[in-house]
């Protein structure tokens, strides 16, 4: 860590650094935050945030990570309604081996337990998404929501105060008038550098439903948010208004056969988004066509093989993640069992499709009894989109090279790695004589999964993010 810690103490965030070639190899290392620093740098970090690995509550596990637009910030929200904001040092000649390592940069609390007495309903503070908006000044902003209120959040730094005031003390104190004698023109001292969070604008009542994603559009000045049945469309100035321009909500409750589960806005034309639903259907809608978007555009989905009906069919096929490609051209899905590539101008059947841990199909039974068969996992392009990345279990993820048709299974442990260790490839042996690398699908931890990863928009550089902890890898350093 950059500054320099005498008294360890309980907490740590572990954060590993790897490696993509044609084949990737990973390289780890370990960064320790501690709560407690007796010589620290000059950045103040509100450490009662950070918890002990050893005894992580649920509050703990992380729910959502996020690069911003330049990759120099890394955000992540947890299950306990707060947000960690780690920032990317700089190179140093000196210590080559350390390029790009992240540092935790702020902390605060986005959101706390609410209850909604007319419905008699708890409201929990989990981070379900962090959106970055593009940086315009020297403060950074974000968008976090939880199940009901998405919060605008701006990041900035102070290394000044002003000192000298007239009418009060130091310490913020109003002077009695009667003892001021003199005026003092007041100065500007430099102070120690304090990273603050603020709430800037607070955008709730909208929804009637858990909000599942926001996505903000290319024009920078609105955004979007989802729940299972309606799509509102904000603008950021605007708190007290939003405008519905999606609604699949029956009028009889009783007929309803889906739900939305994730949307997006194409990263280029501010009037174009998509949505997926439960039923593993996608959804292209323009804004130019209608105010209300319930008449899609352009319908995405693939045909279901008779053969292949099982009593899980529906379950496994529900779409949890949707993204735009960096260019605009292709889609990216994930449902249970697999990632598919679309193109937009071809909407009968995915251009790609690749096999997650299709070793699991013969385990439905016993995933839908755990309720894993729900898990919800999300999925990322890199900078080139020439390399996907999606989670599995036993902290298992997934890199699929489109041009080469490669494919790697790696690990983010911290007990198989030592630092600035190269991860080696895994491989889950299905039935038969096991090799000595490989692992019995019947030998994997359901309870340890990846749902959460993020890539740096222009850089080798990935996030994993691991119940309560962090894994960052990149290219390896020679």
């Amino acid at each position: 860590l950059a500054p320099k810690i005498r008294k360890l103490n309980s907490w740590c965030i572990s954060v590993s650094v790897a490696v993509k070639k044609k084949q990737p190899h990973l390289r780890k290392i370990v960064i320790f935050v501690f709560t407690s620093f007796e010589e620290s740098d000059s950045r103040k970090i509100n450490n009662s945030f950070l918890r002990d690995h050893n005894y992580a509550t649920e509050a703990d596990i992380i729910s959502t990570v996020e690069f911003n637009s330049t990759g120099e910030l890394l955000a992540t929200g947890d299950k306990g309604g707060r947000v960690v904001v780690f920032q990317r040092e700089q190179e140093s000649k000196n210590q080559p081996h350390r390029r790009g390592e992240y540092n935790v940069y702020s902390t605060f609390q986005s959101h706390e337990p609410e209850f909604d007495y007319l419905k008699s309903l708890e409201i929990e503070e989990k981070i379900n998404k962090i959106r970055w908006l593009p940086q315009q000044n020297a403060a950074y902003f974000l968008l976090s929501t939880n199940d009901k209120t998405v919060k605008l959040w701006k990041i900035s730094e102070r290394d000044k105060r002003p000192e000298g005031y007239n009418l009060k003390d130091e310490d913020g104190r109003i002077r009695d008038p009667a003892t001021i004698t003199t005026l003092r023109v007041p100065v500007v001292r430099p102070m120690d550098l304090m990273v603050e969070a603020t709430p800037r604008r607070v955008f709730s009542n909208a929804h009637t439903y858990h909000i599942n994603s926001i996505s903000v559009n290319s024009d920078y000045e609105t955004f979007m948010s989802t729940d299972d049945l309606r799509i509102n469309l904000w603008n950021l100035e605007i708190t007290n208004r939003s405008f519905n321009i999606v609604d699949i909500k029956p009028a009889n409750m009783e007929e309803l056969t889906e739900v939305i589960t994730a949307a997006e806005f194409h990263p280029h034309q501010c009037n174009t988004f998509v949505y997926s639903s439960s039923k593993g259907s996608i959804r292209l809608c323009d804004m130019r066509a209608s105010a209300l978007c319930d008449n899609h555009s352009k319908f995405f989905e693939e045909p279901e093989d008779p053969s292949n009906r099982s009593f899980f069919s529906e379950i496994i096929s529900s779409i949890s993640d949707v993204k735009f490609s960096h260019s605009g051209r292709y889609l990216m899905t994930r449902d249970y069992l697999t990632v598919k590539v679309w193109d937009l101008n071809m909407e009968s059947q995915p251009l790609e499709t690749y096999q997650v841990h299709d070793y699991l199909r013969s385990k439905l039974c016993s995933l839908y009894e755990n309720d894993c068969i729900f898990d919800k996992f999300e999925c990322v392009w890199n900078g080139s989109d020439s390399v996907i990345m999606t989670g599995s279990y036993n902290n298992f993820f997934r890199m699929f090279d489109r041009n080469t048709k490669r494919d790697v299974t790696l690990e983010a442990s911290r007990e198989n790695s030592k630092p600035r260790a190269i991860l080696k490839p895994r491989k889950v042996c299905v039935g038969g004589k096991r090799r000595k690398d490989e692992i019995s699908v019947d030998s994997l931890d359901f309870s340890k999964k990846i749902l959460h990863t993020a890539w740096h928009p222009y850089e080798n550089i990935i996030a994993v993010a691991a119940t309560n902890n962090l894994y960052i890898f990149q290219d390896k350093v020679n």
